[in-house]
């Protein structure tokens, strides 16, 4: 297993590492291509952050959470779970995120997720077990993987920037669905992860967005 994203000499160490198995991720460091590190703490305060920020942009999911965190403190499940659903709504979380978000700090107060474990479990387990919470998805769970936890092969196919930053760099007809995405994918592991940040920095640059939503 690869060490841990955790400091920016492993992603160095990572990105050369791609660069040697990938002529496009060599082409992309050329040209200037630089990810950061961007870690987020793990627990409840990381993942919960990442399901504010589901399916809305990176400036409107920092407002909600500037909200948020103003009446949750300290930002745990226990803390969440007195909230009322009408001062989470008040602070801009939709219905949906109001019940996942319940959902998970349930799951974490009851012992059903063990999140503060995961972090020594194998990415798979630690998928498996984040994704049995509803509301949970693939792409939150990979997304919690590589930016909370630094698991540098986990790897969100399903993010819309990294498939079309993929159609991009690789000159692909269509944007590449999550299946065919992660079939590139395997000639990247196991820095996976460090080629989704690689093409999340590409996708910025060459459209003028935030891509990446942590």
């Amino acid at each position: 297993m690869a060490t841990l994203l955790e400091t920016d000499a492993v992603l160095k160490r990572g990105l050369s590492e791609l660069a040697l198995a990938d002529p496009v991720m060599a082409r992309l460091a050329e040209s200037g291509i630089t990810p950061q590190l961007r870690r987020r703490p793990p627990g409840f305060e990381g993942l919960a952050w990442i399901v504010v920020g589901q399916q809305v942009s990176t400036a409107s999911a920092t407002a909600i959470w500037n909200r948020l965190r103003q009446v949750l403190e300290p930002p745990t499940p226990d803390v969440f779970l007195r909230l009322s659903d009408e001062t989470l709504r008040a602070a801009g979380l939709s219905a949906g995120k109001v019940r996942t978000l319940r959902g998970l700090a349930t799951d974490i107060a009851e012992g059903r997720l063990p999140l503060d474990e995961l972090q020594n479990r194998p990415a798979e387990e630690a998928h498996d077990f984040l994704t049995r919470v509803k509301g949970i998805g693939p792409w939150t769970a990979d997304v919690y993987l590589l930016f909370c936890l630094g698991h540098p092969d986990a790897f969100p196919g399903g993010d819309l920037a990294v498939q079309e930053a993929a159609r991009l760099a690789y000159g692909l007809e269509e944007r590449p669905d999550t299946r065919t995405l992660a079939a590139l994918a395997e000639t990247w592991r196991p820095w996976r992860g460090v080629a989704a940040k690689m093409l999340w920095a590409y996708y910025r640059k060459g459209k003028s967005r935030e891509g990446a939503p942590v």
